[in-house]
């Protein structure tokens, strides 16, 4: 401990020891720029002369009357040194005269060495200026820097007096999250209406769900419609370098919460702090754990925090500390999970409130086509959409740019600029068409929504699926094995049609492995009966994985290899199988795509029923034809 106070005291000298070095270094320079004077006397003034030894003579009149002052420099002198004797009248004559005898030219000069020269200024005092100018700069400097290190600790949250300007109106969806978190809005309007019944409401709100969903602006809204002051910060501003540094900043913002409660409080991503203790390197000295502690002492210890709600968002709940989540602290958890169809309608609305949106144009439709999109994504979606508009000159925004919107986020953007052989063409062409022809033909297969050669990203091109039923947390056996099939239909149909396989199949294998495996190791939908072997979300703490083992033997190893290939092959049998039966339609679509390289569904219903794409009166008379 004594060697450590012996380095921070060198530490906090060394500035200073800089500053004296700096210092002796200036003075140096200004003693060597100095004029050395020696006082020398008539008669060595004269003899001087006479041996020939001064260079130079300059006669100055002093204030006094008839004295002078004549300076000068000898040969034996340095740069720095001159000599300097005071004559009379009477002797400066006689000086002269001897001087222009030994051909030595006299200069004279009237200025008054009694007064300063601004040429003394800048050489002997503006350097003294400047180093105390220098030294004053330096104590303030060191002074602020103190001075912020002791708001090192300060709370980072921000405040927003009013709660801000979002309101539940701006949150389109939601309306189960939106009746769980409107209770905290009740009580901080009304506390007395919980407490004359002895009600307590739930000190924390955990929001639950993937990324892009509303978490935040969820949170948002509550602070807003409760109209009170609104802190928000986030997790990974509690934790530094510096061990106690989170604790402290925990500490300081309660404690600006309780000066305006009643007041709300929003930690954004808390799964930075907020993870289990003692699942990593680092014991209790550890900064976040020291962080986590404090927090959980604020929300539920043994000081009361009346009038403090706190809301936390995360898409990690599985690495949160059990503590944290127990009664008392965060009461309550909301699920903000993917919208569904009505709700994907709901959320266009709102962002298309600002945009010309051409006639052609459908939310309903969109929303329908685009399952699996968060809030987040949708609101892109609409911006791409926009910029494309702009980028084509246009007055609005058509079908088609959202269409090609909705590419460039699940794919990317086109790679127009590629070139492609025709055979390239014709390859990837058959591929799709094969996972299209399952997707139509087989019973419990998603809707394909558009089939397209265009590269995109790592893609030569894809088929777009979307779920008949807005039901995306679950699926049953069959769906599933629809979805292995439709995935294997690419390299089935290469190996029917074609005289060659491609590596385009890679990442269908990849995903077909997926869905096969978790079918026989998590969902219990294999000859292995209903157990679990694994698990999709293994957690990811570095001390955990050392201590991970398998729950299952080499020989159920065995069985889950053989069970998966089983679902695999099976699959992939069905996918030839119902490709042969329609090779006819296979080829249609192929020929088409080569022919419009992007099809959609309603062209692709117009080849499964005609065999071709044809024009709206064509189909109208086919139609009346089948009337007759």
């Amino acid at each position: 401990m004594k060697k450590t106070n012996n380095t921070n005291t060198i530490k906090n000298l060394f500035p200073y020891l800089i500053l004296i070095l700096v210092i002796f270094v200036i003075l140096n320079v200004l003693n060597m720029g100095r004029t050395i004077t020696k006082e020398i006397t008539t008669g060595e003034l004269m003899t001087e002369i006479a041996n020939k030894n001064v260079t130079e003579i300059a006669i100055t009149p002093s204030a006094e009357e008839s004295i002078y002052y004549v300076e000068g420099k000898l040969s034996s002198y340095n740069e720095n040194e001159k000599f300097k004797a005071k004559v009379v009248d009477a002797e400066l004559n006689s000086i002269v005269k001897y001087a222009e005898a030994n051909n030595l030219k006299v200069y004279e000069t009237n200025a008054d060495p009694g007064k300063v020269s601004w040429v003394y200024i800048i050489i002997n005092i503006l350097p003294l200026v400047i180093l105390v100018g220098a030294t004053y700069f330096i104590f303030v400097k060191m002074a602020n820097t103190n001075k912020g290190s002791m708001d090192f600790g300060k709370s980072r949250a921000k405040l927003s007096e009013n709660g801000g300007k979002v309101r539940f109106s701006d949150v389109a969806g939601l309306k189960e999250e939106k009746e769980e978190v409107a209770e905290l809005i009740d009580f901080l309007k009304s506390p007395k209406k919980f407490q004359k019944l002895g009600a307590r409401i739930p000190k924390g709100v955990l929001l639950v769900g993937p990324p892009g969903t509303g978490k935040t602006l969820l949170a948002k809204a509550v602070a807003g419609e409760a109209n009170v002051p609104f802190y928000f910060i986030s997790g990974s501003d509690f934790v530094e370098l510096f061990v106690g540094v989170g604790a402290s900043r925990v500490r300081d913002m309660f404690k600006e919460a309780k000066r305006n409660a009643p007041c709300l409080i929003f930690i954004d991503e808390i799964d930075a702090v907020g993870r289990q203790r003692g699942s990593g390197i680092g014991g209790g000295h550890d900064e976040r754990e020291q962080t986590l502690n404090q927090l959980l002492t604020e929300m539920d210890g043994f000081g009361a925090n009346e009038g403090i709600i706190i809301i936390a968002a995360t898409n990690r709940p599985d690495v949160l500390d059990p503590a944290l989540l127990r009664p008392g602290r965060f009461d309550r958890q909301v699920t903000v999970s993917l919208p569904d169809t009505e709700e994907r309608e709901a959320i266009l609305k709102v962002h298309a409130k600002d945009k010309i949106l051409a006639s052609d144009v459908d939310l309903k439709s969109i929303s329908r086509r685009t399952s699996g999109f968060s809030g987040a994504d949708l609101e892109n979606l609409l911006n791409e959409a926009a910029l494309l508009a702009v980028r084509k000159n246009q007055e609005n925004i058509t079908i088609k740019d959202i269409d090609e919107a909705t590419d460039r986020v699940l794919m990317g953007p086109a790679k127009v600029s590629r070139k492609v052989s025709d055979e390239i063409k014709w390859l990837t062409a058959v591929h799709e068409s094969g996972h299209a022809v399952i997707g139509l033909k087989l019973k419990d297969a998603m809707e394909v929504q558009k089939i397209t050669i265009i590269p995109r990203g790592m893609a030569g091109g894809y088929t777009a699926y979307t779920p008949k039923e807005d039901n995306i947390t679950r699926y049953t056996r069959r769906e599933m094995i629809a979805m292995i099939t439709s995935t294997l239909a690419g390299r089935a149909s290469e190996e029917l049609f074609l005289d060659d396989i491609t590596t385009g199949a890679s990442d269908d294998f990849k995903r077909a492995t997926e869905l096969a495996r978790s079918m026989v190791t998590e969902y219990g939908m294999s000859d292995l009966g209903p157990m679990r072997y694994e698990s999709s979300n293994e957690n990811v703490f570095l001390g955990r994985d050392y201590n991970k083992t398998k729950n299952y033997s080499d020989q159920v190893a065995l069985e889950i290899d053989q069970a998966s290939r089983k679902i695999i092959n099976e699959c992939y049998e069905n996918a030839k199988k119902i490709l042969k039966e329609n090779k006819k339609l296979v080829m249609q679509l192929a020929n088409t795509l080569i022919e419009r390289e992007t099809i959609t569904k309603e062209e692709i219903d117009q080849v499964v029923k005609h065999g071709k794409l044809i024009d709206k009166n064509e189909e109208e008379k086919e139609e009346e034809q089948e009337e007759k």
